[in-house]
């Protein structure tokens, strides 16, 4: 490919809307340009890259006898709501854009196909001997993120890989699910990232066990905590860890204090002289669950501690059995609304009151209490009054009246014990997901009514697996992890070109026959190779293909008069003048060897 054909665009100014540095420098390199908001266009050179990180994810699933196919993105509601995910996906602050079709039909563009793909093997397959079955296709996705942000990072189109495998038993997903997660990680290797693989949660998608891989990056919207001898890491949702114990209080008897203007743990801390662990800090919240309505959860946790959202609302939906919709956190502009009289927030102790929610309108009127491990073990401890500018010290869980149910709500954080081992602990890092995989269980199965028939003649539903990987996704995180401060530096295997030939001066007829030799020399020997053959400044060229990152340059300059090029490798910066046919052997020698090729016999 020339360059003076390939619509090039590139900027030196870093554009205002880019919050990251691989969003930066995609714009920059003219790799996408934005339409609209989260809504981006893939130019030739991403188009490339995009290609090659197909390629490589076809040959990984294909060698794990996983079959291609391609399903509808246009989804009818009707079998959403079967899954019963429908309204969770589209309401509030669902992620699923959808509309009505001229005969009055909701449709949903799709974000994920668990309901499709099981409806129509349901249809198909109907026996045991038919599985296993591992279905995946590669495709546009659409989410109606709020806040679209960092480029291909969170945006509202987007290219994905989905599979979807089905089993007779457990046994079998667990088997597909380890091929999977061998597939994944030989993936992510030969596209040339650092990946960490974690146990995640499953979220909206569901199912009893689930892992993501996550790119390592200072930029990660996801925090990860990894113990010290490496062999345990979670995202921050999932992780657990042994907490510390909490500093004995010196209140041994019951006794009110007066807190004036300290509603914050840190306020109270420092004007009562006592340790955050010392205190059980009460959240007010809001749970709102499809068939059971508006439910207040009073939540008590140590005051030293953070609340974890993702943990509490599996916990609400185990509890009432209902599936969460959305969980707030409450205000007095929300009690206001239901008629309820202003809560002394900063003041509210684990006993405040059902009659409280008396007079509101659409609340539930009882709280479901709930307590965190480290709130359940404190004794002695200060917590509030339920009045204003007042708390209470020296306080048990006797005095109180009644423990709440006990659950594990709590954040796990860095410099925790890790649970496998007291002697490690956890430390963090940022990651960016490219990947997830899921075993789902019969959720979609039995919420769809597919089924097989067992060996024994019993009709059973599918036991079923879910495995993604952000294709486009990925390509950033890739710029994320490889960059510097001149611009990309594209690992080889997915790289838009393997080496680029710049000619400083194609007026130089010397110097322009070089460059064509050296371009048609390396398209025969199968190297994927860019020729800048534009009438720019060499500093320009020199620029650009630093920006947009291309592995290895050959440039060709004045000591081509004497059968010489320069050889410059992008990611150390080094550079050897050679002769020119040492210069081709050489280069054809280091790209096949730093190429992660393709080897489909098993590991």
């Amino acid at each position: 490919m020339r360059v003076s054909r390939m619509m090039l665009s590139t900027q030196r100014n870093v554009p205002a809307e880019a919050e990251i540095v691989s969003h930066q420098l995609l714009l920059r390199g003219g790799f996408v340009r934005r339409v609209t908001s989260g809504i981006y266009a893939y130019m030739p050179l991403m188009w490339k890259t995009l290609q090659k990180i197909t390629t490589i994810v076809q040959e990984e699933m294909d060698t794990k006898g996983a079959l291609q196919t391609l399903l509808p993105q246009l989804h009818p509601a009707d079998i959403w709501r079967r899954s019963d995910r429908w309204e969770g996906y589209t309401a509030g602050e669902g992620i699923m854009f959808n509309l009505k079709d001229r005969q009055g039909r909701e449709l949903g563009l799709a974000p994920t196909h668990e309901e499709v793909i099981t409806t129509i093997t349901g249809e198909i397959i109907n026996s045991y001997k038919q599985l296993p079955i591992n279905l995946y296709q590669i495709q546009t996705k659409f989410r109606d993120e709020i806040r679209p942000r960092f480029g291909l990072m969170r945006s509202r189109e987007f290219i994905m890989k989905d599979a979807y495998s089905f089993h007779q038993d457990e046994l079998d997903l667990k088997s597909t699910y380890e091929d999977m997660n061998d597939a994944y990680k030989r993936i992510f290797y030969r596209c040339g990232l650092k990946t960490v693989a974690v146990d995640a949660d499953s979220g909206a998608i569901g199912g009893s066990a689930s892992q993501e891989f996550m790119v390592t990056a200072e930029s990660g919207e996801d925090l990860i905590l990894i113990s010290s001898d490496e062999t345990y890491a979670a995202n921050q949702e999932k992780a657990i860890s042994k907490y510390s114990k909490a500093i004995e209080s010196n209140y041994k008897e019951f006794k009110i204090i007066a807190t004036p203007n300290q509603k914050s743990i840190k306020d109270l801390c420092i004007k009562q002289n006592i340790d955050p662990s010392q205190i059980v800090k009460v959240i007010i919240m809001l749970a709102i669950l499809k068939k059971k309505g508006r439910q207040p959860i009073l939540i008590s946790i140590r005051g030293d501690q953070e609340l974890n959202e993702v943990k509490l609302s599996n916990e609400i939906s185990k509890h009432l059995k209902d599936n969460l919709i959305d969980l707030i956190s409450i205000t007095n502009d929300d009690l206001k609304k239901e008629n309820l009289n202003p809560l002394p927030f900063g003041s509210i102790g684990p006993d405040l009151e059902n009659s409280f929610l008396k007079g509101a309108k659409t609340w539930n009127r009882e709280f479901i209490r709930l307590a965190d491990v480290t709130a359940s073990e404190l004794t002695n401890f200060v917590c509030g009054s339920n009045k204003k500018d007042e708390h209470r010290a020296g306080v048990n869980w006797d005095l109180i009246g009644n423990l709440p149910e006990v659950i594990d709500i709590r954040k796990a954080k860095a410099g925790d014990q890790c649970v496998h081992d007291n002697t490690k602990v956890l430390k963090e890092c940022r990651g960016i997901e490219v990947g997830h995989i899921f075993q789902l269980g019969c959720k979609y199965s039995q919420s769809l009514d597919a089924s097989f028939t067992n060996k024994d003649g019993i009709e059973k539903p599918f036991w079923m697996g879910c495995y993604g990987i952000g294709i486009s996704r990925l390509a950033q995180a890739a710029v994320e992890q490889n960059n510097d401060e001149q611009g990309i530096i594209w690992p080889i295997s997915i790289a838009p070109f393997e080496v680029i030939v710049t000619v400083a001066n194609m007026k130089d007829l010397n110097q322009k026959i070089c460059g064509e030799k050296l371009y048609k020399n390396f398209k025969e020997y199968g190297i994927d190779v860019l020729f800048d053959d534009r009438n720019e400044r060499a500093g320009i060229k020199f620029k650009d293909a630093d920006l947009i990152g291309i592995p290895w340059r050959v440039i060709v300059g004045r000591d081509s008069i004497s059968n010489k090029v320069e050889l410059y490798e992008r990611s150390t910066r080094k550079t050897k003048l050679l002769e020119v046919e040492v210069a081709i052997q050489k280069l054809i020698e280091e790209i096949k060897a730093q190429r992660r090729e393709f080897d489909p016999t098993p590991n």
